[in-house]
Formats: structure tokens, C-alpha cells, sequence
């Protein structure tokens, strides 16, 4: 933060805003918009970080999808003609949580803003940034003014963060600690761009935070906590707002597939489109199909291939693939989470790719992270190096591929990232192979709070290698708590057969379930003790990626 205008704070009766008259309707086109933040913003928010913070670790695009998704409302950006200049975070929290000793990784969940409570009295900033090269604009100013606004909106006690203090390694030889350097600042002695800003904005300091952010060089990990007071709000003692119980309705539907022999890629074609059709008839807004599930394309090959021939020939198919099952997508008004294709990538490898296709014309991908033994030895497949979230219309979702469901990191990742629907396309063999995925979709959905919709094969396919036999019982899983079906089953179909189940699932329970639920998996977390760290695909691009070996023959099918 380089600005430091002094803010006036108001202290008489509340006033009606005045309604400001866009820029557009009297001067056109308007240069500078501070409006919330939005999923597309994510790169050039990345982007300012990386300007403004040269001594610090940058963001990763999934924490800044995490901010975005997990609070909208307490995100902003500031953009001059289109370009992100400024960029501030903020969440809702409990007092007693915003109060007591933390660090920035422990409050803010990891950098993902997961952390946020609807139900939390206090918002608490955890990021705000400007573009050192913007001067004269008050961007920093405006941004608070934003944070302010959204406090007196909510009725909230008021606002709390942790300031940097950079200019204490400067002088630290002229204090007797960070405390005397607050107090040298705050009595205009020393001078602190950042804490004098802050003291202009009319936010009092609490105390010093030690160890608050390692990376923070400058401050030598040396935090000041900041206190506002909401002057229109009276309390003598820490309230919990209650979230009411809303409904934000979607209807998914799961497509159990049967496995068949098809004379040609437009039969295949046609039976696609006649499931993607009726899910459309009861007004979905998503479905799903199961891993693999262009397989049936290899049914009418003259003779049957080898398997490295065999994956060579269905990577054809996917160019025709993506526009086929996308032109589906906006024709009948459904986003469909197209199972999974295996995919010659730019480098050669194959990949199990989820093509997400939704009805806005847009194609998402989403690549299986771990690949089975069987998947390796038969068919070489190689693991994809990312996983996140994919907007749509309805909020983020994840696409976990039928192994991948097993590792509860990855469904952690998209957990925090703002995801409350995981798909999970799967093809296994045997009911034991089933169950490994049904079991751990459910504890997906209970350790994540969220729903998991599952999809799987049935039947067999002649003369295609390792799609000898399937079992499936597709479902609509859900976490175990009140608000839900009591066994945790939205809805399921019966085993074998070939269908397709369609339940309303209400991400509002979710948002009740994680503020004021029995347990509260996400929120409980004790982010002081343990963390997982990614390598993020790109950050390391001289470092090779160990190439695993196939493994000799195992039992057929995932899962």
C-alpha cells in the first residue's frame, strides 16, 4: 500500500447513503470501477500480487479463487481502464477467532479465505494491495471505503486485520522492540506508509501480533492488530448471527450408462443426446456421465486393437467429442460433466480427461490426478499436476475421476477453493471396486461438507480390452447432518441397470450446515497444527515430473 489519505470517520446518526450516478451516464465510458470481485478477475488479481509484494510469495490461482468463491460479497477490485490496480479480502468471523493470537496461514485457512463464517460478527481483512505505479486515484482509500460499507450493510461489530509494519527492519536500531516501533509511529516519530495509512483511515491499533507472517521480511514477521468499530452498532458483549435457512435449489441428474456396441460414432452420439435430452425434460442443471464412457466407440473397430491402439484411436475422437457434447450443452439448456475421455496431450502423454461442457458454450477440463495400475499398465496413462474448480452458473464445482475420489486432499483442494457439488465419474469392475468409491464419496461429503454425485458403467463391451464386466449403483451423496436425507442419500439407482436418477440437492443447507451444523468439519479444522502444500503445475518448470512405470497386470476396473 503506498496512499495514505485521511479518512474521516462518521459519528452522528446514520445517514442515507446518496445515490452516485455512474460515471457512464454523464462523462461515457468510466476509467476506474471498484465493483466486487469476480472468478474472471483471478489472473490479473495474480497478477498485481506479484507487482506489489517482490519480496513475498505470490498467490496461487486457486487461493485467489478460494477468497472469490468462499465470500463474493467481501472481495473487491479496483480496475483502471480495465486493468486490476487494487485488490482487498476481507471474511466474516467470529470475535473471539478475530481476537485472539493467530497468524495470517492459521485465519485465513491456508490463503484460501475458508475460513469464512456467515454467522461471524466481525469482518476481518486479510489482504488488500494497490499498484505501486497508480498515484492520485485513492484507490486504497476507496477499497476501504468499500470494507466499510459492507460492515455497516451487515450490522456487523465492525472491521479487524493484521497491518504490515515494513518499515521496522529499517529502524529497528531506534526502538526497543515492534511495540515501542507502534508507539514511535503512532506519536508521527517514525514514519510507516502502510500503519500510517491505516491510522488515517481511522482504524486503531489493538496490539502487536508476532509471527504473523513469516514471509513478511521487511516487518520481520511483525504484524499491528487494526480495530474499526461500526459507529452504528452498540454492543457490550460478542453476538453470533444466525443464518437463516434459504433455499438455493439445483437439479442434478446421474446417468447410469450402459456399456453397448454401437454400429457407428452416431449411434454413440444419439445415445448420449437421448439422456442429455430427458435430464433437459425435468429441467436439470447438470448431469453426468461415467468415466470412460467413450469406450462403447471402440465397439465397432474392424478387429480389436491393442491397447496403446486402442487409446491412439479414441484420442481421435476428441476434437469431435468437445464440440458435439458442448453443442448438446447449449442446445438443451444443461451443463453436462461429460465422464471422462482418455486425451493424447501437447507432450505426448495420454491423459483420463473430464470434459465439463456447460450451457453457456464454454468447455472446462478437469484430468484424472491418479491414475490405477490398471490404467497404467494397460493403457500408459499418465496423472494431471492440477485440480480446481470449474464456475459455473449455479457456483464452483469439482470433478474428481473415480481414483482420485480416494485421496481426500483433492477434495479438500476444491473444498476450499468455494466447490459444494464434486462429481465423480467412475468405472469399476466389482462391487468391492464400487464401494472403495461410494464409501469415500460419502466421507467426501461429510469431511467437506458438501454434495458428491457419483456415475458409473454397467454392463460389458466385446472385443474392447479391459471393459469386460462393470458394476455400478450410481448416487447423490450428501453429508450426514439434519437438514439432509438421514442416511445420507439424496437419491440412488438401482444396481446394474441402466437409468438415470435426478434429485434437487439445497447448497443453503451446506451454508447452514458449515455455520451452524452438528459438526462443522471445515470450520474445525486446527489449521495451527497441520497444512497440505501444493506444487502448483508451472511453479517449478525446469523441475521434470518423475515418470512412474507400469505396473504388471492387476485386477480389471477402477476405483
Amino acid at each position: 500500500m503506498t496512499e495514505g489519505e485521511t479518512t474521516p470517520v462518521a459519528r452522528g446518526p446514520k445517514k442515507k447513503r446518496p445515490v452516485r450516478r455512474k460515471a457512464s451516464e454523464k462523462f461515457g465510458k468510466r476509467r476506474l470501477e471498484i465493483r466486487n470481485a469476480r472468478p474472471k478477475d483471478v489472473r490479473g488479481i495474480a497478477a498485481l500480487v506479484r507487482r506489489v509484494y517482490e519480496d513475498m510469495p505470490a498467490y496461487t490461482h486457486g487461493e485467489i479463487r478460494g477468497q472469490i468463491n468462499n465470500f463474493p460479497e467481501g472481495c473487491f477490485v479496483a480496475l483502471l481502464d480495465e486493468e486490476v490496480v487494487g485488490y482487498c479480502a476481507t471474511m466474516q468471523i467470529a470475535e473471539t477467532l478475530a481476537f485472539q493470537d493467530h497468524d495470517w496461514d492459521e485465519i485465513t485457512g491456508n490463503g484460501f479465505g475458508s475460513r469464512h463464517d456467515p454467522t461471524g460478527d466481525w469482518l476481518y481483512g486479510y489482504e488488500m494491495c494497490v499498484d505501486p505505479k497508480v498515484r492520485g486515484v485513492r484507490i486504497g482509500r476507496r477499497l476501504y471505503e468499500e470494507r466499510r460499507a459492507l460492515a455497516e450493510e451487515r450490522d456487523l461489530t465492525g472491521i479487524v486485520f493484521a497491518g504490515r509494519m515494513p518499515n521496522y527492519r529499517r529502524n529497528k536500531r531506534k526502538v526497543d522492540g515492534p511495540e515501542d516501533y507502534l508507539e514511535q509511529v503512532v506519536a508521527t516519530k517514525i514514519h510507516d506508509p502502510v500503519l500510517r495509512f491505516q491510522l488515517a483511515n481511522g482504524f486503531e491499533p489493538a496490539r502487536v501480533m508476532r509471527g504473523y507472517l513469516p514471509e513478511d521480511k521487511k516487518s520481520e514477521s511483525n504484524a499491528v492488530l487494526m480495530v474499526w468499530r461500526n459507529p452504528y452498532v452498540e454492543r457490550d458483549q460478542p453476538v453470533k448471527k444466525r443464518l437463516p435457512r434459504g433455499v438455493e435449489a439445483v437439479r442434478v441428474a446421474t446417468c447410469q450408462l450402459q456399456a453397448r456396441a454401437v454400429a457407428d460414432y452416431a449411434e454413440f452420439h444419439r445415445a448420449i443426446e437421448y439422456f442429455v435430452d430427458v435430464a433437459s425434460d425435468y429441467e436439470a442443471d447438470f448431469i453426468v456421465f461415467p468415466e470412460l464412457f467413450t469406450l462403447q466407440l471402440l465397439s465397432f473397430e474392424e478387429k480389436q486393437l491393442s491397447p496403446v491402439e486402442a487409446i491412439e484411436r479414441l484420442s481421435e475422437y476428441t476434437p469431435r467429442i468437445k464440440a458435439d457434447i458442448s453443442d448438446m450443452a447449449m442446445r438443451y439448456n444443461i451443463n453436462i460433466v461429460a465422464g471422462s475421455h482418455p486425451t493424447r496431450m501437447d507432450d505426448g502423454d495420454i491423459h483420463n480427461v473430464a470434459y465439463v461442457c456447460l450451457r453457456d458454450g464454454s468447455v472446462h477440463e478437469q484430468e484424472k490426478i491418479h491414475p490405477t495400475p490398471n490404467e497404467r499398465y494397460w493403457w500408459n496413462i499418465r496423472g494431471g499436476d492440477s485440480i480446481d474448480v470449474i464456475p459455473t452458473d449455479v457456483g464452483p464445482i469439482g470433478v474428481l475421476i473415480c481414483y482420485d475420489s480416494e485421496f481426500p486432499e483433492l477434495a479438500r483442494r476444491l473444498a476450499d477453493e468455494g466447490a459444494r457439488i464434486i462429481f465423480v465419474p467412475f468405472c469399476t469392475d466389482s462391487r468391492q471396486g464400487y464401494l472403495r468409491v461410494r464409501y469415500c464419496g460419502q466421507a467426501r461429503a461429510i469431511e467437506n461438507q458438501c454434495f458428491v454425485v457419483l456415475s458409473g458403467n454397467v454392463g460389458n463391451l466385446p472385443n474392447v480390452g479391459n471393459m469386460d464386466i462393470q458394476y455400478a449403483q450410481s448416487c447423490i451423496l450428501t453429508p450426514c447432518d439434519f437438514p439432509f436425507a438421514r442416511d445420507g442419500v439424496a437419491a440412488e439407482a438401482s444396481e446394474n441397470v441402466e437409468t438415470l436418477t435426478i434429485s434437487d440437492i439445497n447448497l443453503a443447507d451446506l451454508s447452514w450446515a458449515r455455520a451452524e451444523g452438528t459438526v462443522r468439519n471445515l470450520a474445525d479444522r486446527r489449521f495451527d497444527l497441520y497444512r497440505i502444500e501444493w506444487d502448483e503445475a508451472g511453479k517449478h518448470p525446469g523441475k521434470p515430473r518423475p515418470r512412474r512405470e507400469p505396473l504388471g497386470p492387476s485386477t480389471v476396473g477402477g476405483g
